[in-house]
């Protein structure tokens, strides 16, 4: 997630779940901080490392493959500007952070053309290229991202414990968390939209954070597959601990056009 941009330029590693200007989850103990060990097999989680210049800090991104050879995260996980850094790799379907799944080089990037940076973050999306495609089932964009009370889940890679992120404890495995879409008083004021989504923690001090941004907010479509329907983005409420409030997720199918349009323009050899 986002917090502040002195935040993130503090650290790259930074939610990037994304977050993604900053990053949003939250918690104590356990996982994406609140959350649990993920539970089943996610083929189309991405991990995008992020190194913090002039520290021995390792930190990451989360993404979405949406097509064999393109994963879908959040824009200031790209963004010189708030000191992201991604060290050129991107890894694809597995539950591990530093091993397994497919390992692709990243070719080149995308960041929507609305991006900017803020309290919240507008447009915070951006497309990866791979240098060659994967076997790994993509995700399937939802229609609607649903009205509030929808149930969906998180997923990430970042840090568990609720802390500035000098001190991020990112883990090994995969971490989920339920959550369900709120309704967008339950953000705070101007935050949520027709582009952003703000997300509720079924469960007491427990969100997105550090290390989360550009990962999935995912719910249950048809046929009870997956579908994508948001991106980590920041904090639903401003800056301030990330499991104290709602996330903020862009809405995937709010860019699904976008996602589309740009593939479509970017076809590959």
């Amino acid at each position: 997630m986002t917090f502040n941009r002195n935040t993130v330029r503090r650290a790259a590693v930074v939610l990037a779940v994304g977050a993604v200007c900053a990053t949003l989850t939250a918690g104590t103990a356990g996982a994406i901080v609140g959350g649990t060990k993920a539970a089943g097999h996610y083929p189309f989680m991405a991990s995008i490392p992020i190194s913090l210049p002039g520290t021995d800090l390792n930190g990451v991104c989360g993404a979405s493959l949406v097509h064999p050879r393109w994963v879908l995260t959040a824009a200031h996980c790209l963004d010189p500007g708030v000191g992201a850094k991604p060290d050129g790799t991107v890894r694809i379907g597995s539950s591990r952070r530093s091993t397994g799944g497919s390992v692709r080089e990243i070719e080149f990037s995308v960041t929507h053309p609305g991006y900017r940076q803020g309290e919240p973050n507008r447009d915070d999306v951006a497309l990866v290229r791979l240098d060659r495609p994967v076997r790994q089932q993509p995700i399937r964009i939802a229609d609607e991202p649903g009205r509030p009370g929808t149930p969906t889940r998180l997923l990430g890679f970042g840090t568990v414990v609720d802390a500035e992120p000098l001190k991020a404890k990112f883990p090994e495995r995969l971490q989920q968390l339920d959550t369900r879409i709120g309704a967008r008083t339950e953000c705070a004021p101007g935050f949520a939209s027709d582009t952003r989504l703000c997300t509720v923690s079924r469960v007491p001090r427990a969100m997105a954070c550090f290390g989360d941004s550009g990962g999935p907010q995912i719910r249950r479509g048809k046929h009870g597959r997956w579908e994508l329907v948001g991106v980590t983005s920041g904090p639903g409420d401003g800056p301030g601990d990330c499991a104290n409030g709602p996330g903020l997720y862009s809405s995937a199918p709010a860019y699904a056009d976008w996602v589309k349009r740009t593939i479509a323009a970017n076809p590959g050899d």
